[in-house]
């Protein structure tokens, strides 16, 4: 079934909660940068649990229009994704990679938490980035990086 949990993870981790997001670059004159959100003191890319029956890039796709408002985007790099190991208490996130082609991210109010879920968000290179993630999602930023730049 798509969006359906795998039992285990490659490494014999029970994987009790799935997560989908989209590290999202955008290129500029001073070229390519990715969009980070910070909540407290946690930086990550715009993600978020599937719904039950989600498929995976339907369930990223909706949660960077929640997290950012931002809607237009391309896929260049096809759908390909990386999933992180299991953390937390067996959850395990996906990540798509897309460039967000157009409109201004911003931090839409949460109907369920009435603030935003995020306190800032920043467009950074990826050295920029790199100080700013756990080691999980550097992984993800390396992968980002890697079909990105080829």
């Amino acid at each position: 079934m798509v969006g359906a949990l795998r039992p285990r993870d490659r490494h014999g981790v029970k994987v009790t909660t799935q997560a989908a997001g989209i590290a999202l670059v955008r290129r500029s004159g001073e070229g390519i940068r990715c969009l980070l959100l910070r909540c407290y003191g946690y930086w990550d890319f715009p993600k978020g649990e599937l719904e039950p029956g989600e498929d995976p890039l339907a369930a990223a796709r909706r949660e960077v229009a929640e997290e950012t408002g931002l809607t237009d985007l391309a896929f260049p790099w096809d759908q390909d994704f990386v999933e992180t190991p299991p953390y937390g208490r067996g959850k395990v996130a996906r990540y798509y990679v897309a460039e967000a082609l157009r409109g201004e991210a911003h931090l839409p109010i949460s109907p369920e938490l009435g603030r935003p879920e995020h306190h800032e968000y920043r467009w950074v290179t990826f050295e920029e980035a790199r100080p700013l993630l756990n080691d999980r999602l550097r992984a993800v930023l390396d992968w980002v990086q890697h079909k990105v730049h080829g």
